[in-house]
């Protein structure tokens, strides 16, 4: 019995399902990639209680270290205990309905389970006091928070993203009376950024760009 195609037509044939599967593969790949949270733009996180950082950091002027007690510290921000959330909520709308879970906590000594903003592989090392301690404002990852009801990404915290911070790292810090005011940077002179280079002695970029700096 002849074959119904000549063997190129075959050859063809095969190459072509070949490359619809690897197009729908890639297709599929890119679609869960932008759809991923770190790369949804603007979409808040649900949180067990609809915490504003606007309403606390943009109209009450709160500091952030009141509520991330080891940012200037630990390699961890910290979230704020129940405890100090309550030195205000005790009195404060103590009976809304919405602040049920922070005095359910209170009550059971259970920390409120906050679901991260940022959750970084755990092969990745990171330090929030070093970049705090050397000028790095909060606003440089986190954006203006102060401005925001409900907080989302606006960073994706990936290693490009941190590559390119870390090729330019003069040109991302500031005087440290400033890392937590919630104002965005003016550009910074040649001769500012130098002082500033001198004053927090960074690394050169080639340290900082080392794998062994984030992946210890």
């Amino acid at each position: 019995m002849s074959q119904p195609f000549s063997q190129p037509t075959v050859l063809v044939i095969k190459l072509t399902l070949i490359g619809l599967v690897i197009l729908l593969f890639a297709a599929i790949m890119i679609a869960r990639w932008r759809m991923a949270p770190e790369h949804t733009p603007l979409q808040a996180i649900e949180q067990p209680i609809r915490f504003s950082h606007k309403h606390h950091v943009g109209d009450d002027g709160i500091d952030c270290r009141y509520c991330h007690v080891s940012v200037e510290k630990s390699s961890f921000a910290g979230l704020p205990s129940s405890q100090i959330c309550l030195t205000c909520h005790s009195q404060l709308f103590r009976d809304s309905p919405e602040l049920a879970p922070l005095h359910e906590s209170a009550r059971t000594g259970m920390p409120i389970r906050w679901n991260r903003v940022h959750d970084l592989p755990d092969f990745v090392y990171f330090d929030h006091s070093i970049h705090v301690n050397k000028g790095v404002a909060c606003i440089e990852c986190h954006g203006r928070v102060d401005q925001m009801p409900l907080t989302w990404r606006t960073a994706s915290l990936e290693m490009q993203w941190c590559l390119q911070c870390h090729r330019s790292a003069p040109q991302h810090v500031r005087p440290l009376s400033q890392v937590y005011l919630m104002t965005n940077q003016k550009p910074l002179s040649d001769e500012e950024i130098r002082q500033l280079d001198r004053l927090y002695h960074l690394q050169d970029t080639r340290r900082l760009t080392d794998c062994s700096t984030c992946h210890r």
